[in-house]
């Protein structure tokens, strides 16, 4: 009995040294502890919530981050916002709930943006911002091109064609969205500094060409004394373009923004002055590169320019 008992005592004092040496759960390898954080490339899901695919600008885009997310072997989850503001903060949430390792994110809106990347934030998904940036909430790094210094860039094109004399029109993209804000405010730099250029009509085409046409159309029913007309993207340029051919007119200096397939073409044709070279593809790719750096824990720059150029 003795005997029984000191081997039951002994089994109990083995049972509770065994238990104090380990303090991982159940399951759990030592070498889980070194690389806690670190993700391999193949196990990052990344979320691109992109602002429209109806604008070949962000097709390109979203094209450049698929392409590169094939090449790192990450998985990419794409929603389009379709322009709609109330949408995208919808897609955010979705895209949260479906478990991204990282949030890519393209606003429709600078503003109304801010309440998903602050549900983002809440659920410890980093979100970083393309092309456009937020108002509100968290964001780990903004990639894009200087859009300040794209609209100088134009409003500087212009100045030099119109010899620093004429009236000028300006077409504005989205409302609220920082591209529009930022390409208006280099424009402005650059056209208000000279007295003897007048912006004539500055109206709203939501970045796009059918609205472009008609915002032109209207600006010309009242107005034909245009020299030169500054849309904040190639697709209100584009549809500018077709206003002024339409009325008649062919010596209107036209400036767009992003440098897409058709502007540049139109470029090519000499229809079209000029347009500022964005680079999506790059945009894209570098969001998904820094995508991957993020969920592996490492630091990143807030801001990620990428460079510009102005084909003429």
């Amino acid at each position: 009995m003795k005997n029984m008992l000191k081997g039951l005592l002994f089994f109990a004092l083995a049972m509770v040294l065994l238990v104090g040496c380990s303090t991982k759960p159940p399951g759990s390898s030592s070498e889980e502890g070194s690389s806690e954080g670190a993700k391999k490339e193949g196990d990052v899901k990344v979320g691109l919530s992109i602002s429209t695919l109806n604008n070949p600008f962000f097709v390109t885009l979203k094209e450049g981050a698929e392409e590169q997310a094939k090449a790192k072997g990450i998985e990419i989850v794409v929603a389009d916002a379709q322009n709609d503001s109330a949408k995208q903060v919808s897609d955010i949430e979705d895209l949260i709930q479906q478990g991204v390792d990282v949030l890519l994110v393209n606003p429709t809106d600078s503003a109304a943006v801010s309440a998903a990347i602050e549900s983002a934030n809440s659920a410890d998904v980093p979100v970083i911002t393309l092309d456009r940036s937020a108002e509100g909430g968290e964001v780990v790094a903004h990639i894009a091109s200087d859009n300040v210094a794209g609209g100088k860039m134009a409003g500087d094109f212009i100045l030099e064609q119109l010899g620093n004399k004429g009236k000028v029109v300006e077409i504005e993209g989205i409302p609220g969205s920082s591209a529009a804000r930022e390409r208006g405010e280099g424009f402005h730099q650059s056209v208000d500094a000279i007295d003897t250029v007048e912006v004539a009509a500055k109206q709203t085409a939501d970045f796009d060409r059918a609205k472009g046409l008609t915002v032109m159309e209207n600006i010309l029913q009242g107005n034909k004394d245009i020299q030169a007309v500054f849309a904040h993207n190639d697709e209100m340029a584009l549809g500018a373009l077709q206003a002024v051919e339409a009325a008649g007119l062919s010596d209107v200096i036209i400036v767009g923004f992003d440098a897409t397939e058709d502007a540049v073409k139109a470029v090519e044709d000499g229809r079209l002055s000029a347009t500022v070279a964005q680079k999506p593809a790059i945009i894209g790719q570098q969001g998904v590169d820094t995508a991957i750096q993020v969920a592996n824990g490492e630091t990143v720059e807030e801001f990620i320019p990428v460079e510009l150029e102005l084909v003429k």
